[in-house]
């Protein structure tokens, strides 16, 4: 009896940092490299400059609009593209890998924006949209409060109808997009005495030109320096009924509905942040020289690589799973409030173990690690904290 021996083929290098989805289709890699070409134009070269300014300057937005790049969800009838989430998901990692300084155009165009698209009326919709959509209107979401955070229900700004205008007043703080802003989707009390408290918040519109309304400082943060981040205060502003965003009572409905997106992008901006952590560092670690070999060749390196890798490519598994069912229109609460959590802590960590893999050179600016140590850190902290992810999966399980 003859037995024959197969040399086993060559294993195929794994690469963990593939760009090709499942929901991804060749009109969304054309998007994609349309949008890398933009942006290594009209922003990589300038975003240094951007970080000591804090500021990305209003220009870019107009750039962006001039290039249909913001909003593309947004209808034809309102001058966007009616793209699918999918080319929102791209604006993210894409602009995630610039730097988070950048992330004020993703929330702009992707969390700020469909609330307007959802709740407006028509008239706000021919009103602002195809401003949204041409970088004229830039927008911030304004819910946080010098004591009120994740405690939504708990804000204390108020508006008082005064025939046909509302009264406004209170202050806001750490609000991203808040010194260029021009459109501000305001959380405030329209009835203080609601039981529960949550039944008595609603949404209005304020225009950056509004009498009243005043930005204060522009927050210096440890990280995303160029992401504008500011104060807004507002004594006795008058806006119009007008701008009432949907239903007096239901701001609380509205700002939760969309919850679950601006979670799922805030993962998708931490899985993008984290394959550029991972992928500079491979290259340093090749190329770095100790004892005489590259120290790409010490286990303890490869034992990192390969568990962040590994870590990375189950988060991509489940993200991809995740944002196919909300593609669909499914209610994916609890697991977009696992991915939140679970992602943007493996970015974390992550960001602590490549910076340490390079040595020395990790802590220096020159390297771009060191700027992503920085901007990691709030993850777990912005569009509702871990901890606060960790109490809806429970809730969501019934304890």
């Amino acid at each position: 009896m003859s037995t024959k021996t197969t040399a086993n083929p060559k294993t195929a290098i794994f690469n963990p940092f593939k760009k090709e989805r499942p929901f991804y289709n060749e009109e969304h890699e054309m998007f994609r490299t349309s949008l890398r070409k933009f942006l290594e134009k009209e922003a990589i070269p300038y975003f240094e400059q951007w970080e000591e300014n804090h500021l990305v300057p209003k220009e870019f937005y107009k750039k962006m609009g001039e290039q249909g790049i913001l909003c593309p969800q947004v209808d034809p009838a309102y001058g966007g593209l009616g793209l699918d989430f999918g080319f929102n998901l791209i604006l993210s990692e894409e602009l995630s890998r610039v730097g988070g300084g950048c992330g004020g155009a993703n929330l702009h165009s992707s969390i700020v924006v469909p609330y307007l698209e959802r709740y407006g009326t028509e008239e706000q919709k021919k009103k602002y949209l195809p401003k949204c959509v041409n970088g004229e209107i830039i927008t911030a979401v304004a819910m946080t409060e010098p004591g009120a955070g994740s405690d939504l229900s708990s804000l204390s700004t108020t508006a008082v109808r005064d025939g046909d205008h509302y009264i406004i007043n209170g202050q806001k703080t750490f609000i991203t997009n808040g010194i260029n802003a021009n459109l501000i989707f305001l959380a405030v009390k329209t009835d203080p005495k609601a039981t529960p408290a949550h039944k008595g918040i609603s949404m209005i519109l304020v225009e950056g030109d509004t009498p009243g309304f005043s930005r204060g400082r522009s927050l210096k943060k440890m990280g995303g320096h160029s992401q504008d981040t500011a104060e807004l205060i507002f004594e006795d502003a008058r806006v119009p009924v007008s701008n009432l965003l949907g239903e007096e009572g239901k701001g609380f409905y509205y700002l939760m509905d969309k919850l679950q997106q601006e979670r799922l992008l805030c993962s998708n901006g931490a899985l993008a942040v984290s394959q550029e952590m991972l992928k500079t560092t491979i290259n340093y670690v090749q190329e770095r020289q100790a004892f005489g070999k590259p120290i790409s060749s010490f286990q303890n390196t490869q034992f990192e690589i390969a568990e962040m890798t590994t870590e990375l490519t189950l988060a991509r598994t489940f993200l991809d799973n995740l944002s196919r069912r909300h593609m669909d229109g499914e209610n994916i609460v609890t697991e977009v409030s696992m991915a939140k959590w679970w992602i943007t802590d493996m970015a974390r960590r992550m960001s602590a173990r490549c910076l340490q893999l390079h040595g020395g050179y990790g802590y220096m600016e020159e390297y771009d690690i060191a700027r992503r140590y920085r901007e990691v850190a709030v993850m777990p902290i912005f569009a509702g904290s871990n901890e606060i992810m960790k109490n809806i999966i429970a809730r969501n399980l019934g304890l």
